[in-house]
Order: C-alpha cells, then structure tokens, then sequence
C-alpha cells in the first residue's frame, strides 16, 4: 500500500483585523516533505500517527508538506493557493496511492475562498479519482461544508474541548482508513445540521456526559465506526457555520442517519446550557483577591488568539493597575513592538514603555509606565500536551507589582510553562491571568486553587444573535429561536 499525508490549517475569524500570509504559517508550522518533528501539533496528527501505523504495516508513506497558522483573519491568497498547489504537486508526484489521509481544521477562509478545505479536497479527489480513499481529521470548531462531505469518505473529529485528544482521533482516523483498505469496513459518513451553534466545553456539564457516551456508542455498537460533534466556529461568517453531527457506519447509512440526528437534537434541546459561566472584570478580579489560596486564575476567554484575536487586549490589567493588585503574572500581551523595544534594552533595564491594546476597538486602552525588563528569550516557547506552542521573542516586564509576559507571536495560553519559560513561577503567583477560552484548562486546572472565567471588553463576537453577519444563514439558533420548526414550515408552505 502507498498512502499519501500531509496538512493544511489554520483557523479564520472573519471578524479579525489580522491577516495571515505565509510568513504566519513559517513562524507557527512550515515543514517540507520528511520535515515534519516526531511530535504533532494540533492539526498534524494524521502525520505522526501515520508513521507509526505505516511502519508497522510495511506500508510505505509519502509525506507532503504540513502547515499549521495561529489563527487570525482572513488567508491571504497567495499565501493559500501556494500551499495548496504545493501539496497537490506533491500528490500528483506520488501518484499512484492508494488512499490520501489529511490533517486540517476546517475554519479556514481565505481572500476569494470562503471554503478553503472544500477546494482542497475537491482537488484531491478530482486527483485520485472516485474510487481512492480520502479521509481527513478536522477540529470540532470547523465548518462542514456539503462540498467537504461530497469529496471525502470520512471525517474523524476532536471529541473533546480543551482538545486533548488529536493523537487518540487520529489513530482513530487511521484505524478506520485500515480497515476500509484491507476490506473490512465500508465506512458510509451521515451528517445531521442542528441548525444551532453554541460553545460546547467538555470539561463540564452536560458535554462531558454527552461526549463519554458517544464514546460508549461507538465501542458497544460494532455497526458505528465513529461519532463526532461539529461545534461550529462563531466567529466564521459562512454560509454553512454552524453545529453538525456525524455518524460513521460499517455500511448502515439509514442507521446513521437516524442516530445523527437523534445526537443532533439531543444538543439543540439543551442549547444555551452548555457554555461555563462568566462574569466580568470587576467581580473577577474581587473574587481572586479575595481568595486566600493561589493561584486563582483568571481566564481573559475572548481575548483568546485560539479564537483569532490579537490577544493584546488590557481591560483585565488596567483593572489589576487601579486596584493596585500585586502577586500578579500576566500571560500572555501580543506586542511585537513593545518586545522589540525590550529587547534593545536587555535585561534589567528600567524604561518607559507603551504597550497592548493596539488591534481593534474592545481591546481598552494602551498601558504606558516606567517597566523593569526582568528577562527576554529569543524564540519562546510552551508545552501543549505532547506538542509544543512557539511564541516567538518575548519579554518579562514588571510594572506596579506585576509581572507581565509580552510575546512576538500570538498564541494562547495553555500551559503553565509559558511563565516558566520566562522565569516566573506561576505556583508561587496569587492571581494569574491568561488569555485563552477552555484549552488550558487541562493544564491550569492542575495548579489552580480556583478558575474564573471572565467576559472583558469585546474583542471578538461571542453573542451570535447580535453579530453582524452577512453570509451565515439566519435560519440558526439563537438567531431565531426555534430553526427547526420554522425549517419544518417553510418545507410545508413549499
């Protein structure tokens, strides 16, 4: 067997003022045939565990190049179609295989492309032709498209939120894909539009108990390959943005039918239970001092680069400055700039400095003092479970009592690590404030004495039945309140 793999991802919030070119991927993932590290990052998986199964098999497989961008706005064009006919060049030249396995997000949007993946995977199809397996991993916070599902066999997806699980999916990706190419599946994809989109966190009710019983579905029921949850992606105005479900099935397409559906609007009766709670700064901040234990973290959820925001937002900070708040570490404030000017002054140095607060309106302002440079690191970086999170030069500066990471590469906080690496110790820290919506819950949750997520300024477009959308359907909760049987009697009345 000749199996070809490689990945292409990013993920856009349309709404962002940040735009990503190829630079953006080069600073976050660029690696050329063969180049790839031994461990994944988010959306490569399919490659690493590829090796392993391929080596195992005697099977020989041919990697194409991988290319992961912090996410942002829109994809510039060139920057897409380059990578994108890199790729196709490299099927082309690997012809023939026998099956194409993709790692990719599935929220990507580029200049003239409002479905990056469709016209990937169409191509690759148009490529291998009708009868070569096509299958793909994609992240929950994608938008499955009708042009996606028409190209592929089979989409496996991250179950959970934080997604600590992209390895487990991917080996779930190739198990089914070696399966099929032996014979002994004949994977059938059913997808089901909940005609609702939501944030669907897994590390508490009710998605914990939603995702640990598709997990006992697909071990119980030998007729289900895999089940999978669309969260949909808010901040990506498309046409088919929203929350899907999939069912994959040894060859029972009503069976799946059925239970997609079942799934899907199980979900839509428990819309709006689903998001953790949120307060704002002021009481945030009153409930973390107020504790006696640390550290208390504090999670800035909307300034969250995860989600395409600049992650330069101060509202929290200057709230901690007025309170006169010490004990404190920040991380992480994207200021390349401000990290510049750090690094021409060296450590230990005593400078004024502006930083934070320059993308867009929301942010709150720019914080200018008289800083100590307590360290600086060329080529930062952090650990996400077993991959590892570049952040690019960065700064520690210490302002009125607080410690504060400014960073050259937009990234979220997932892991403690990412004060370590400039040599804060976030144990010994009363308050920590990071920016990021659920991903570091696994991580922070292990250090923490309390986390509190906290709703601050309005750096992106978390409340969907107020954003400004121009090309996502409105036919959607919560924009209107019941989708389904509106749908039901425009069927009707047509």
């Amino acid at each position: 067997m000749r199996l070809f793999t490689a990945a292409l991802a990013t993920e856009t919030n349309t709404f962002a003022p940040i735009c990503i070119d190829r630079r953006a991927f080069e600073e976050s993932l660029y690696a050329p045939p063969g180049q790839h590290p031994e461990t994944p990052t988010l959306c490569t998986a399919p490659i690493t565990v590829g090796r392993k199964v391929c080596a195992e098999k005697g099977w020989t497989l041919i990697e194409g190049t991988a290319a992961w961008a912090d996410p942002a706005g829109l994809i510039n064009r060139q920057a897409y179609e380059s990578l994108r006919d890199e790729i196709l060049d490299q099927l082309r030249a690997a012809m023939p295989v026998d099956g194409v396995v993709m790692g990719l997000h599935g929220a990507m949007v580029a200049d003239g492309y409002l479905d990056p993946e469709g016209d990937l995977l169409t191509r690759i199809r148009e490529i291998v032709g009708p009868d070569i397996l096509l299958c793909a991993e994609i992240d929950p916070h994608s938008h499955l498209t009708a042009k996606r599902v028409a190209a592929v066999d089979f989409f496996v997806v991250f179950k959970e939120f934080p997604h600590t699980d992209f390895v487990d999916r991917a080996e779930d990706l190739w198990r089914i894909a070696v399966d099929t190419l032996e014979g002994r599946v004949k994977p059938v994809m059913s997808v089901f539009d909940c005609r609702m989109i939501d944030v669907f966190p897994t590390s508490r009710e009710p998605m914990r108990s939603f995702v640990d019983r598709l997990m006992r579905i697909e071990a119980d029921d030998p007729d289900i390959l895999s089940l999978s949850v669309i969260h949909g992606f808010m901040a990506g105005d498309v046409p088919e943005m929203g929350t899907k479900t999939i069912a994959i099935t040894n060859g029972h397409p009503d069976k799946g039918e059925r239970l997609a559906r079942e799934l899907g609007l199980e979900l839509f009766s428990k819309r709006g239970t689903f998001m953790m709670p949120q307060i704002d700064e002021a009481e945030a901040i009153d409930r973390a001092l107020a504790n006696p234990r640390g550290p208390v973290v504090i999670a800035d959820m909307w300034d969250n680069p995860g989600g395409g925001t600049a992650g330069d937002a101060t509202v929290i900070l200057a709230a901690l400055l007025a309170r006169g708040a010490s004990n404190v570490a920040v991380g992480m404030i994207w200021d390349p700039i401000a990290v510049q000017i750090c690094l021409a002054a060296g450590t230990g140095a005593e400078i004024p400095l502006r930083f934070g607060a320059k993308s867009a309106p929301g942010t709150g302002s720019p914080i200018d003092g008289l800083v100590t440079v307590k360290r600086v690191v060329r080529n930062a970086e952090m650990r996400f479970g077993e991959s590892v999170a570049p952040f690019g030069d960065a700064a520690h500066i210490h302002l009125d009592g607080i410690d504060i990471i400014l960073s050259s590469v937009r990234v979220q906080s997932y892991d403690p690590s990412l004060f370590t690496a400039l040599g804060i110790d976030p144990t010994e820290k009363h308050v920590l404030v990071i920016k990021s919506t659920n991903h570091f819950y696994a991580a922070f949750s292990k250090i923490a004495s309390e986390i509190l997520y906290c709703s601050a300024g309005s750096p992106y477009p978390n409340n969907p039945a107020k954003t400004p959308y121009r090309r996502a359907s409105r036919e959607i909760w919560p924009i209107i309140d019941d989708p389904h049987g509106h749908a039901t009697l425009a069927a009707d009345a047509g």
